[in-house]
């Protein structure tokens, strides 16, 4: 039989303790969902707890992060590049993935099947090659023979209009022929070596008299030569009468007796 002392006494040990335990239980639940966990662990979108440090993702579709004292720190990564022909991309990851790739080539905003041609521009020819990319080039245009070319519409390079030609200082002459500048002064083109491409500047040399020339200028000279020798025998027959004239005897008549 036990003791009224004795049953006082386990009754209150029985209240102290489960006192005890229910005021711990309802303190580390009020800590767990209201109190300040940071500076001592993360937690993510569905609950699970990181220590300090621990790298983790906050949700599946998030870049991973590291639980800090001062929270988490998320640094997204670098992200491979996403294929220029792809039609779907997946976003449910830190990265997008691409989950179909087009058969054809896009360019433009146009569509184009594998190995078919066109052009931009009268200069610009492109490609749809097998490996759905395109590529373009430039035509290249010949080398002029001219230093006057013009542009025509829907003509990708230039054209020569007036043919062959080159410049002779500030003048453009034809190629083909010998052209006087001045009096003295004959230019006219050259070609690059094997080939029909002129220089751009013309090759200039002094012109030469003809013979014509030269012969007109020998008469000339001769006839200059017997006019003046002409005018020296006049004028040696006109001086020796007037010395003649003033050597005649014309007697004094003072000295006759």
């Amino acid at each position: 039989m036990m003791r009224p002392h004795g049953l006082c006494l386990s009754v209150g040990i029985l209240w102290c303790v489960s006192g005890a335990v229910a005021e711990y239980s309802s303190k580390a639940d009020l800590e767990y969902e209201f109190g300040d966990y940071r500076g001592k662990w993360c937690i993510d979108d569905h609950g699970f707890v990181y220590g300090i440090g621990e790298v983790y993702y906050p949700s599946p579709t998030a870049c991973p992060c590291t639980c800090t004292e001062d929270g988490p720190i998320c640094v997204r990564p670098n992200c491979p590049r996403i294929h220029p022909r792809c039609t779907r991309i997946k976003y449910k990851t830190c990265c997008p993935v691409c989950e179909a790739v087009s058969k054809v080539c896009i360019y433009g905003g146009k569509t184009y099947k594998p190995l078919e041609e066109f052009k931009l521009s009268p200069c610009e020819k492109c490609r749809c090659e097998a490996n759905r990319e395109v590529y373009c080039t430039v035509s290249g245009c010949p080398a002029l023979h001219c230093v006057d070319p013009t542009f025509e519409p829907n003509h990708c390079c230039p054209v020569c209009k007036n043919g062959p030609n080159c410049y002779a200082g500030n003048r453009v002459i034809p190629a083909g022929e010998r052209v006087s500048i001045d009096e003295r002064t004959v230019c006219f083109c050259t070609y690059r070596d094997g080939t029909w491409q002129t220089h751009p500047h013309a090759t200039c040399e002094t012109r030469q008299q003809s013979d014509n020339e030269l012969g007109g200028t020998e008469a000339s000279t001769t006839q200059m030569e017997e006019s003046e020798s002409e005018m020296e025998l006049d004028w040696g027959t006109e001086g020796n009468g007037e010395r003649e004239k003033k050597t005649q005897f014309s007697p004094r008549l003072d000295w006759i007796p």
